[in-house]
């Protein structure tokens, strides 16, 4: 298959300058370096090296190469972009309308469904593009990590994306990074990003995958070992033999759910694997750059000889004995092999029926995987079982569709009377019209994504739903039963015969190639400066932004709590996603989600607070409004890994336009954190931990030195009871000097706006 690699001349840049720019690192670190690194320290937005940083301490300026934008977030991200000044994104950049299609009927009614509801938005997003030099990805064309893995993404280049699973790129070789659309914007805007100097956790793979295991199963593992927090703060690199033995888009499904431990990003050396997979999606010629500078493109031999004297945590991972597993239900951490899966259930009381299984999102959905599902569905065909769950297929790209539908990997699920659904994020992002969903009945769906809270996917808070590989889910979809373990158990088909599974059969790449009628790209006009962009006044999809108000310079007093959130708060839970995606383009209309999934400490409900001007309940966002209508600050108080899950910025522009100040919680989210701090909001840390406990419901809230915020300096919060006592509580925050600035200024954008006035 030939196509046209894009940006080919950026990517020329890029290598030309590694040799040098590693070299410069490895005198001023003093030492062998590891892939991260390279690509790090190549992406310095001031040159070559001058000093060696300290991991998780030094905040360093980059110059990512390439910007992606998913249709929900690019809405916020490019409404911002239009009030900065620009001509033109500075770098390479693209958005991808995948986000917006709900999955209902199939792929066709629902793509058609789509495009006729949300049809301002993408007019809006296609226009935008065309202006500012955007390249665009029409709806249909498929998800945006796996058009990204098959277009733009190339060994050792550095990419940020308006979604957290950005780092899917990893599996070409990438430091790609999911941010919120503030950071999008630097970037675009010709400005450096900011990022902590990540810590760095070394994966070494040994043996070779086997039977029913997958690539999905090796962060299944990671991530039972280190948690839905374990990875916060560090890039996850993978090496060995092992690592080599996968395919890239295995590596890439490994690289996606590294965001579910909150890894900065994760990444994989340039290999064999990779060289297929660029030549087969048209890359030769990126294919020869990167062989001249391929020692560049993975770890140096001393790093991976001796691991533990180069990266900060190491895990040694035997693919040979690895399991599958399935992870859940309500977190993508509580990992279970499967022969232990039934015993557990019982135990636990998890619905042993499965009812649905899915195949697809950003994670699972290249040829790969839908091959290697094929091979179990088309067992089931010829060995006369019936499918016990209902079963739904999501394809990453319109080219991963066009080709499996080309070798016939389609009819086998067809066959099973599976719903082929758009080449989109579907049920993955809750973007599912689910049959009976409404009921809340208790039940469990086993699905190929990557996240499994609660009401993700359907709504229903009562769906227990377990994370898997695409042949996993087929075999408990065809058995309609959890705690089926394919390796060992049985069937019993229509003719009442013992059938066993065969384990999976799929291929890497197709052997007649790729193929694609209409990719569904659309490039940028050469000059947009002709083309407007039209937001009606009245539109409830679309709302020009009105700067937020820079900070008065005083201490905040007298700020009420809006809420006191118990436990897990993703921002799932701060801004919901499915049917709320429809006002990702209108802060004030998806603000009336603000919070209404988080559980109140004090009820332990959700979406009910005491207003505490009037002292009766009210839903999160319309006590919000009333504080502030009444010209009253407020503060939300949260738990550990506060703002866990998507880059989703709407998670801190919506409490930030309804008048909340403070974030103030035990422990947070990277990318959140850095959401929250871009918008002009105080994100900060209990410095005791349990002070938690010492917020009440009717407090009033004092920040008494606010005044002299500063960099590396704690904050001091008077919290003032009913009943007239008092608690000092120190508080504590990651504010750099810039940050600060941004803070004071009302948000980063207002700087960028500033400064663009000012050339």
């Amino acid at each position: 298959m030939a196509s046209k690699t894009f940006d080919i001349e950026m990517i020329k840049e890029v290598y030309a300058r590694l040799d040098s720019r590693v070299k410069a690192a490895r005198e001023k670190v003093g030492k062998p370096l590891t892939l991260a690194e390279k690509i790090l320290y190549n992406h310095l937005w001031d040159g070559p090296a001058s000093e060696s940083y300290t991991r998780g301490k030094s905040y360093v300026d980059f110059a990512p190469d390439r910007v992606a934008m998913q249709d929900a977030t690019a809405q916020m991200a490019l409404l911002q972009f239009m009030q900065a000044g620009k001509d033109k994104v500075a770098v390479p950049s693209t958005a991808h309308a995948d986000h917006l299609i709900l999955a209902k009927q199939g792929a066709e009614a629902d793509l058609q469904e789509s495009i006729n509801k949300n049809n301002e938005v993408f007019n809006f997003l296609s226009s935008v593009c065309n202006k500012y030099g955007i390249g665009f990805w029409k709806p249909g064309a498929g998800i945006i990590h796996q058009v990204v893995l098959e277009n733009y993404a190339f060994p050792g280049g550095m990419m940020i994306g308006t979604d957290s699973h950005t780092v899917n790129a990893g599996g070409l070789g990438m430091v790609a990074v999911g941010v919120g659309g503030a950071d999008a914007v630097d970037v675009m805007a010709g400005m450096p990003w900011e990022l902590k100097f990540p810590k760095l956790i070394g994966v070494k793979l040994t043996g070779e995958l086997n039977g029913w295991t997958s690539a999905k199963d090796v962060i299944l593992k990671v991530a039972g070992i280190l948690t839905v927090k374990g990875g916060t703060g560090a890039i996850v690199e993978y090496f060995g033999p092992g690592a080599e033995s996968l395919s890239c888009t295995g590596k890439g499904t490994i690289c996606n759910m590294g965001a579910e431990i909150g890894a900065t990003t994760s990444t994989f050396g340039y290999d064999e694997s990779m060289r297929r997979y660029l030549k087969a999606t048209g890359r030769a010629d990126v294919v020869e750059l990167a062989d001249e500078v391929a020692d560049h493109l993975t770890g140096d031999a001393e790093v991976y000889a001796n691991p533990e004297q180069y990266f900060d945590q190491v895990i040694e991972i035997d693919l040979s004995t690895l399991s599958p597993h399935l992870n859940g239900p309500f977190t993508p951490d509580l990992a279970t092999p499967i022969a232990e899966m039934r015993e557990k259930a019982e135990k636990n009381g998890w619905p042993i029926t499965v009812e649905w299984g899915l195949i697809g999102s950003c994670t699972n959905s290249s040829y790969e995987d839908l091959s290697r599902a094929a091979s179990i569905a088309q067992q089931a065909v010829d060995k006369g079982l019936i499918t016990k769950a209902e079963f739904g297929i999501n394809p990453g790209s319109e080219q991963v569709r066009f080709t499996a539908e080309r070798d016939g990997l389609l009819k086998s699920f067809n066959d099973l009377n599976a719903t082929i659904f758009t080449n989109a994020c579907g049920p993955c992002i809750g973007q599912w019209d689910r049959k009976g969903a409404d009921e809340q009945k208790v039940n469990t769906i086993v699905h190929s994504f990557n996240r499994n809270f609660k009401k993700r996917a359907d709504g229903n808070p009562n769906t227990n739903a377990f994370v898997t590989s695409p042949e996993m889910v087929a075999a408990l979809a065809i058995a309609g039963d959890l705690g089926f373990n394919p390796i060992t158990d049985t069937l019993t088909n229509k003719d009442g015969q013992q059938v066993k599974l065969d384990p999976p059969k799929g291929m890497e790449l197709p052997e007649k190639g790729f193929d694609v009628e209409d990719n569904g790209y659309q490039p940028p006009a050469e000059d947009g400066s002709g083309i407007e962009v039209v937001v009606k006044p009245d539109s409830d999809r679309l709302q020009l932004l009105t700067p937020f108000e820079p900070w008065d310079g005083k201490n905040i007093n007298g700020a009420k709590l809006l809420i006191k959130a118990y436990g897990k708060c993703t921002t799932d839970h701060i801004s919901m996603a499915g049917p709320w995606l429809r006002y990702r383009g209108h802060l004030d209309n998806i603000s009336n989600n603000l919070l209404i999934g988080a559980t109140n400490a004090f009820n332990m409900e959700s979406n009910r607070v005491v207003n505490q001007l009037t002292g009766e309940i009210n839903d999160v966002p319309g006590a919000a409004r009333a504080y502030k209508a009444a010209g009253v600050p407020t503060v939300v108080v949260g738990d550990h890994n506060y703002g866990e899950g998507s880059s989703r910025e709407h998670a801190a522009m919506e409490p930030r336009h309804l008048g909340v100040r403070a974030v103030i919680v035990k422990s947070f989210a990277r990318i959140h954190e850095t959401n929250l701090k871009k918008q002009g909001m105080l994100g900060l840390t209990f410095d005791n931990e349990s002070d938690y406990d010492l917020i009440k419901e009717d407090d009033t809230f004092n920040f008494i030195d606010l005044e002299n915020f500063a960099p590396n300096e704690q904050l001091t919060l008077e919290v003032v009871h009913a009943d007239g006592s008092k608690d000092l509580i120190k508080l504590n925050h990651t504010y750099n000097a810039q940050q600060v600035g941004w803070f004071k200024a009302g948000s980063a954008l207002n700087l960028i706006a500033a400064e663009a006035k000012k050339a």
